[in-house]
């Protein structure tokens, strides 16, 4: 592919990436999410200020941005380029590389939108859209470590950060063929470690949320 192409790729699966579903769905509700909660645009806070439902789907398109720009947006391309030579073989390994680098800019850009001041959210949701294309069964491991750890602790951030560590692992174990996709989901996960740095704050001081399995009794 042209060095124009990657660049398209590159381009259109960040901007799609930076549509900031949670900012947009709060202030349809007039509450600016930035200045609620912990201040960050993600499902995790969409659903402590806005409720279940909303957080829900704030994560499913938040997800959905990352799958698509893998699944969706390469296939659009590379279905344009082939359409006027039916006869070429698709280079599978090309089409690998290019859906890794859609994947990588869709999170870039859910974490860094541009249309906040490049200030998003953390990009867990949309780095398991990302997976769901790229490595569903590193992923089901990362979802499984997610859980239980969410069960153990209660606390998001930190089954958060574990899933990430768990991809990592998982990626390099179960893909050992494909570096590129290693190394890529090593430095999202280290980026997803570190947008967690206010987490993590909070986890030493003892002030972090825990999630509510229940609903608090009243009397």
């Amino acid at each position: 592919m042209p060095i124009l192409g990657y660049v398209i790729v590159a381009i259109a699966a960040y901007l799609l990436g930076s549509i900031p579903t949670g900012f947009l769905v709060a202030r349809a509700r007039g509450i600016d999410i930035r200045a609620a909660g912990s201040g960050n645009i993600g499902a995790t806070n969409a659903m402590r200020v806005l409720g279940k439902p909303a957080g829900m789907f704030v994560l499913l398109m938040d997800a959905l941005k990352g799958y698509v720009a893998c699944v969706g947006l390469v296939a659009i391309i590379f279905a344009r380029r082939y359409s006027d030579f039916p006869d070429r073989l698709i280079n599978f390994d090309e089409l690998e590389h290019v859906k890794i680098l859609a994947g990588i800019c869709a999170v870039l850009g859910h974490i860094y939108t541009c249309w906040l001041k490049f200030k998003g959210g953390k990009g867990i949701a949309t780095s398991a859209g990302v997976y769901l294309a790229l490595a569903p069964l590193p992923l089901l491991i990362a979802m499984v470590v997610f859980i239980l750890v969410l069960l153990a602790t209660r606390y998001v951030s930190v089954g958060s950060m574990a899933a990430a560590v768990a991809l990592t692992a998982a990626v390099w174990m179960l893909t050992p063929h494909n570096v590129l996709l290693g190394i890529v989901t090593t430095v999202l996960g280290v980026l997803a470690i570190y947008k967690h740095k206010g987490n993590l704050q909070r986890l030493a001081a003892g002030t972090e949320s825990r999630l509510q399995f229940k609903k608090k009794e009243t009397t």
